[in-house]
């Protein structure tokens, strides 16, 4: 029997749903500062049969965190301790911001979804780069302890709010250039609803420079290759999605994460009171109604690209079901983060214990 629905009825269903998301992130860090992470790794970590080789990185497990949850890499290592086999910090900004007004986070518990018009609230890349340093430090430790391996942290990028489209490149390389130096991999994004013009850039004029540019400083500011992906929206239409794939190949470029929120509220109104839809108002939503169009694209993607390039998939993945039907479909690697506020902390864990039933009953 889950405890979990039940405190988060008592405990976290009344509350507003931004001070929620602090209050229990505050709780998972504090277990680790108490001296509980390394009991709680031992009870929720992958299995080794799990491990996911690509980009020449080795991820513990093929589910990991989705970007919005850890935004500053402020409790990176217990994020891990709870079963995730990476963390996407971010989404980091050229300079700190704090994001728009409140209120800016809605849940619509019916359908399992949020509502996010957050607007990339950060500390900045100057402030985060040395705490992802911290983070990958103190996992590399964990990791030579228990010989298994490290978690993988990567960091995604956007614009800065204050950024004009016309230096938004040269916005997205400062941040490269301070935080490629300590990222697994780096995810330029440019497809979240939530600061003004900033899906104009997916438009391919705009976008080849960007990468092209942000693509080089990493280079220029690393001695190794760091993985570089784009995150893109599911409110493309197919032929723009296989325009950016083309483009990612084109320019070299290591992946793909599918998708990011959505505008569009198709669905939404069927389980939860359409009244309270539109009391949200704007913002990407996502979710379990995110789940059909997202595998959709991972699906389009796929077929396109064939196995020039890593995707990840994220969107409406809540079960180990759904993350197994993603990586049938495609996906090297499945990202979550909605679900986590309503599955609770050992949400990754119960995914990691399905992955590991049923690669048991897969024959060899």
């Amino acid at each position: 029997m889950r405890v979990y629905p039940a405190f988060f009825n008592l405990v976290f269903s009344w509350m507003d749903p931004e001070l929620a998301h602090t209050v229990g992130f505050a709780g998972i860090k504090l277990a680790r500062r108490v001296g509980l992470g390394r009991v709680l790794h031992r009870l929720t970590r992958p299995d080794p049969g799990n491990e996911v080789h690509v980009m020449g990185l080795t991820f513990p497990s093929p589910f990991g965190l989705a970007a919005g949850f850890d935004k500053g890499a402020t409790g990176t290592h217990a994020l891990t301790d709870l079963g995730f086999g990476h963390v996407e910090i971010g989404t980091v900004t050229g300079q700190g911001q704090p994001g728009n007004p409140r209120p800016r986070l809605f849940r619509l518990v019916e359908d399992r979804a949020v509502i996010n018009r957050m607007g990339f609230n950060n500390d900045g890349a100057e402030a985060v780069a040395p705490r992802v340093a911290s983070a990958l430090q103190s996992l590399a430790q964990d990791a030579a302890r228990t010989h298994r391996a490290r978690p993988v942290v990567g960091v995604n990028i956007g614009k800065t709010k204050a950024v004009g489209l016309e230096d938004a490149t040269d916005d997205y390389v400062r941040s490269t250039r301070v935080l490629a130096p300590y990222a697994d991999y780096l995810v330029v994004n440019v497809s979240s609803p939530n600061t003004p013009g900033l899906r104009q850039l997916q438009e391919l004029d705009a976008l080849r420079p960007l990468l092209r540019a942000v693509r080089e400083e990493a280079d220029r500011v690393t001695s190794w290759h760091v993985p570089l992906l784009v995150k893109i929206a599911p409110d493309l239409v197919d032929q723009d999605v296989l325009a950016v794939a083309d483009l990612a190949r084109d320019l070299g470029l290591d992946g793909i994460v599918a998708t990011n929120t959505t505008i569009a509220r198709d669905g939404l109104g069927l389980r939860s009171d359409a009244q309270d839809v539109i009391a949200c108002g704007a913002g990407g939503l996502s979710g379990a109604p995110l789940r059909r169009r997202s595998l959709e694209v991972l699906k389009l993607l796929r077929g396109h690209v064939g196995e020039d390039l890593v995707l990840i998939s994220v969107g409406g993945a809540t079960s180990a079901r759904d993350v197994i039907e993603r990586l049938d479909a495609g996906a090297s690697l499945v990202q979550g983060y909605t679900a986590f506020l309503y599955e609770g902390p050992f949400w990754a864990a119960r995914i990691n214990r399905g992955l590991r039933r049923a690669a048991r009953r897969t024959p060899h």
